[in-house]
C-alpha cells in the first residue's frame, strides 16, 4: 500500500527566479562620478568596476540584492574606489587646439569655419571646418572612417595570406574589447585603434584574422597570430594596450 503525504507536506517547487532588472543609476552623494547598478544572474558576489569609456562606476550585484546593500558595499570600498578614480586619465575632448593621436602620432585639431572640403590631416594638424558645435562629431566621423579603411584593408590582406575570407568588417565603439571574430567570418573592431601606434593596430588585426582559422587561444593560435603581425610580434602591442588602453577610451 502506498501512503500519500498530505498536499501541504509535499515538496513544493521553488518559485522561478526573476530576471535581472535593467541597469539603473545608483545615487550616492560625495562621489565625483556617476554610479550604475547592474544585476547579473551569473554574479555570486558584489563587485565594482570603473568604466573609463563611459565615465562611470559600475556596481555589479547578484539578482535580488537591495540598493541599500549595494550602497553599503560601495561605502566599504570608498578608499579603493577613490584611488582608482584618481588614477584614471582625464577626459580628452575633441576641441580646437586639443591633441589627438593618429596611428600613435600626435596631431593638433585646428578648426576654421571657412575651411572647405572634408576633415583631413595636413602638416601635423587635423583640419576641421564647419560650425564650432560640430567639431567633435566631425573629428570622430573622420577617425571612424579612417579606422574602417585601415582595418578592413589590413584584415583582408592578412586573411588572403592564410587562405581565409573576411565576410564583413564592422567598426564600433566597444568598451571591453578591441576586436572580435564571429564563427561566420565577420570581424568587428573599435574605431579607437586608429589612435594607437601602427604596430598595435596591426597586432589586433592579426589577432582577429588568426581566429578565422583558430577559434581559440591555443599555442597554434598564438603562432599564427605572430606570423600575421608585422615587425614587433605580439608581446609589445599587448603590453602597450594593457598600459594605455584606458587612455584611448577617454578621447572624444
Amino acid at each position: 500500500m502506498v501512503q500519500r503525504l498530505p498536499a501541504l507536506l509535499r515538496r513544493r517547487k521553488k518559485p522561478a527566479a526573476r530576471p535581472p532588472q535593467p541597469p539603473r543609476a545608483l545615487e550616492i552623494s560625495g562621489l565625483p562620478i556617476p554610479l550604475e547598478l547592474r544585476e547579473s544572474a551569473r554574479a555570486t558576489r558584489m563587485t565594482l568596476r570603473v568604466d573609463a569609456g563611459r565615465g562611470l562606476v559600475q556596481v555589479v550585484v547578484p539578482v535580488g540584492v537591495s540598493e541599500t546593500d549595494a550602497r553599503q558595499f560601495v561605502g566599504r570600498h570608498d578608499g579603493w574606489l577613490r584611488a582608482r578614480l584618481a588614477a584614471m586619465p582625464p577626459s580628452l575632448p575633441f576641441v580646437d587646439g586639443a591633441g589627438v593621436p593618429y596611428l600613435g602620432v600626435e596631431h593638433v585639431i585646428r578648426h576654421d569655419p571657412a575651411l572647405r572640403g572634408p576633415t583631413r590631416i595636413a602638416d601635423g594638424a587635423l583640419l576641421v571646418g564647419g560650425q564650432p558645435e560640430h567639431v567633435a562629431r566631425r573629428v570622430r566621423d573622420f577617425l571612424t572612417a579612417e579606422a574602417k579603411r585601415e582595418l578592413a584593408t589590413r584584415a583582408r590582406l592578412k586573411a588572403a595570406t592564410i587562405g581565409a575570407r573576411v565576410a564583413a568588417v564592422t567598426i564600433r565603439d566597444t568598451k571591453s574589447r578591441w576586436g572580435s571574430c564571429s564563427s561566420t567570418g565577420r570581424l568587428s573592431f573599435s574605431w579607437r585603434l586608429i589612435l594607437a601606434p601602427e604596430p598595435v593596430l596591426d597586432y589586433v588585426v592579426g589577432h582577429e584574422v588568426a581566429h578565422l582559422r583558430e577559434m581559440n587561444h591555443s599555442p597554434r593560435f598564438w603562432a599564427l597570430c605572430a606570423s600575421l603581425t608585422d615587425g614587433t610580434g605580439v608581446d609589445w602591442p599587448r603590453a602597450w594596450l594593457k598600459a594605455n588602453g584606458t587612455r584611448l577610451l577617454r578621447y572624444g
